[in-house]
């Protein structure tokens, strides 16, 4: 059996109806010998946006400590096995493939969902691989979370929260905040990035009932850019770092995140150092030069990158990050965006209004949700102001910005579905800063 199959098999267990709880999963892992209980120092992360970024600031830190660090991620863009790093490297098909075959017989055909399925796996994998640290990514939301069946992580991490999945984790700030505060451990400190009042006032009150000692964002601890160079600030300690290898003033807060986690484990300024410039990430602010689309893109004199947030708040930054490389080198922006069924795509889209000149819309990849239309699409960027257009698919939209745009800065975003599509067409270049 392949890895596909043991996956499709997997999933072909989903329950009728999406109920978010712990109790599937238990039972399962129960059956497994508890490997969640057997992990190495876990670092757990929850919230709306960043979690990815700060994993990987996470990950370079640890490692240049000397950590052998596994990391657990979703949803990935090409391969599954981007989900698991055990000890540093993507887990390879054998492993892999012979715990997913665990799990198939240990739930015995029982409903269970795809994301419990595989974090089941993930748990016996990195069980039983030697690692000094886990940095463990919430899939949806924290509180009924799959990842959420460990009980003693060594310190958790809430990134700013903003809406998304409303559907399961509620309408307003407060029960999204509530739901991500849902990771926090009795007695466990949680560093906290950015909140909006109405989110932090939920994640505080978490935090009173289980004496959670939190460090918040601008109380505890900050970071900026002075002179091309990160400073880091705390009551009785400033450190001037380089800038975060991740691109976007955005990166700012979740560098600061992840260093706030490294002081509180006592890793070492020059660990942090060196891992900060060193964090990686694909399809965030990722420029592409190679493959299909970047032959596309330098013939046409194109500025090629590539994101993969969808959500209002990841467009609020990813607009700001386009205003910074405007601000660096004039050019006309494009935005050749694709969406997941049910996503705002009006809202994601508005904050580029003035800053994008053309808007191309197009839909053909495959996402969990299904993929929204390319004229649904257009009609929400109408909604938000621009100027659009729609095409079949990822080249030919590529083809057209530069034919109707001289020499313009393009950006595919809107879905990491869609970045994921784009990068399986071979455009998965070495990571590299803006210079």
């Amino acid at each position: 059996m392949s890895i596909a199959d043991a996956l499709a098999r997997l999933a072909n267990l989903h329950p009728a109806s999406m109920d978010l709880s712990l109790e599937r999963l238990a039972r399962l892992l129960d059956a497994l010998g508890k490997p969640q209980d057997c992990l190495p120092s876990t670092i757990h992360i929850a919230g709306t946006n960043g979690k990815g970024s700060s994993a990987a600031f996470l990950k370079a830190i640890c490692e240049a400590a000397g950590e052998r660090v596994h990391v657990y991620t979703s949803p990935h863009l090409v391969r599954f096995n981007e989900r698991i790093v055990l000890a540093g490297a993507e887990v390879d098909d054998a492993p892999l493939l012979a715990a997913l075959e665990r799990v198939e017989v240990a739930n015995a055909g029982q409903p269970l969902t795809f994301f419990e399925a595989t974090t089941a796996a993930a748990f016996i994998l990195f069980s039983e691989t030697q690692a000094d640290r886990l940095i463990l990514e919430v899939g949806l939301g924290g509180r009924l979370d799959a990842t959420n069946v460990i009980t003693s992580p060594a310190i958790t991490l809430i990134t700013p929260v903003s809406f998304d999945h409303q559907t399961y984790l509620g309408d307003t700030l407060e029960k999204i905040a509530g739901e991500k505060a849902g990771i926090l451990k009795r007695g466990v400190p949680c560093v906290v990035g950015p909140q909006a009042d109405e989110a932090l006032m939920a994640i505080e009150r978490a935090a009173m009932r289980l004496s959670a000692p939190l460090t918040l964002h601008e109380r505890d601890y900050r970071a900026y850019v002075e002179h091309d160079r990160l400073v880091y600030e705390e009551e009785n300690l400033v450190w001037d770092l380089p800038l975060p290898g991740l691109f976007g003033s955005h990166q700012t807060a979740n560098a600061a995140g992840a260093i706030a986690i490294a002081r509180k484990l006592g890793l070492s300024e020059e660990a942090v150092r060196e891992g900060l410039s060193k964090a990686r990430w694909r399809a965030r602010m990722q420029r592409l030069t190679s493959g299909p689309l970047a032959d596309i893109a330098r013939a046409g004199e194109a500025e090629l990158w590539l994101d993969g947030g969808h959500n209002p708040a990841a467009g609020e930054v990813l607009a700001q990050a386009m205003g910074e490389l405007e601000s660096r080198e004039e050019r006309p922006l494009v935005l050749i965006c694709g969406f997941s069924a049910g996503r705002d795509a009006s809202a994601f889209l508005k904050p580029f209004a003035g800053l994008a000149g053309l808007v191309i819309t197009v839909s053909g990849f495959a996402a969990r949700e299904g993929a929204m239309s390319a004229q649904e699409a257009a009609e929400a960027a109408r909604k938000a102001g621009h100027m659009v257009q729609t095409s079949a698919g990822l080249i030919e939209a590529l083809t057209d910005a530069c034919h109707i745009v001289e020499r313009p800065r393009v950006v595919i975003c809107g879905s990491l579905y869609l970045a994921g599509h784009a990068l399986s067409l071979g455009g998965d270049a070495p990571l590299v800063t803006p210079g």
